[in-house]
């Protein structure tokens, strides 16, 4: 890296500030120290997402959603992670460990951490990369998530849980627009049971396919409309909180280590990506 480079990456982080990342009249801060989480996106001087230490937008790793009872097999090995929803484990350790700062620039971003941190266990050594790149136009923003296996093969998801306010401070909620092709049915402690069901009526903390690619539309009335879009064939949407509401495209539905493993090896990474896209009504 060259010095202005270095010089650079030192005035974009700044401690608790996080990573900032702005082009047009589009300012993103990333906390590297915090899950690598967006702790803001501001649109035009509008705050998207919902502030504090749990909110903004994190990403899910080396699972998303919920496992059973936090426990998932490798073949013949049954592996046991921190219960941190009981009674089942919830969305990842990404979220909860530091992250290394790769690159920055003006618009765009590189973090990584390593699976066997030992702040966050996971069984398997690898890699976890999230790039975080705005368009130069300011109308966008496109998050790419790799896991790297560096030894045996493992199951693995990765994904995003963006909290979107509710309200953007005045006038009407958000609404959520998307087609789905089925709804998982979700039983009473919250995994899909493994039926497929006719898209249900929200209030949602819901998994639904979308095989053809995510697309979910949210729309603040009069102010702003942005979509959520990604060639993952799964979205959980949450929105029985007041204050936000989640749309959180992910490589494979909750428990699924379980029910749908996707395996990660040496020469076949898994990489995920989605794009926000926004535009001013």
């Amino acid at each position: 890296m060259s010095t202005e480079n270095t010089t650079q990456s030192a005035a974009r982080e700044r401690g608790a500030d996080g990573v900032l990342l702005s082009a047009g009249d589009a300012e993103l801060t990333v906390h590297p120290d915090h899950g690598c989480r967006l702790g803001s996106l501001r649109v035009g001087g509008t705050e998207l997402l919902r502030q504090g230490a749990k909110y903004g937008s994190f990403p899910m790793v080396p699972w998303c959603g919920r496992i059973d009872h936090g426990r998932f097999r490798n073949g013949g090995e049954l592996h046991q992670m921190p219960v941190n929803s009981p009674p089942h484990a919830i969305h990842g350790t990404g979220r909860d460990l530091r992250w290394r700062t790769a690159r920055t620039s003006d618009t765009a971003a590189a973090f990584t951490y390593e699976l066997t941190d030992p702040a966050a266990p996971w069984p398997y050594p690898g890699t976890v990369t999230q790039l975080v790149e705005l368009a130069e136009d300011g109308g966008s923003l496109t998050l790419t998530m790799g896991v790297e296996a560096a030894g045996d093969s493992f199951p693995a998801q990765a994904g995003w849980h963006p909290w979107f306010l509710r309200n953007l401070g005045e006038g009407e909620d958000v609404r959520i627009d998307f087609a789905p092709e089925w709804q998982e049915e979700r039983g009473p402690d919250h995994l899909p049971t493994g039926r497929r069901i006719t898209p249900q009526p929200g209030p949602w903390d819901d998994c639904f396919g979308m095989p053809s690619g995510v697309e979910v539309t949210l729309t603040w009335p009069g102010r702003l409309q942005l979509t959520v879009s990604s060639r993952a064939e799964w979205v959980v949407v949450y929105d029985e909180q007041d204050e936000a509401v989640c749309v959180e495209p992910q490589s494979g539905p909750p428990n699924g280590l379980n029910t749908a493993p996707r395996l990660v090896t040496p020469i076949d990474p898994l990489e995920v990506s989605t794009t926000w896209s926004w535009r001013a009504l």
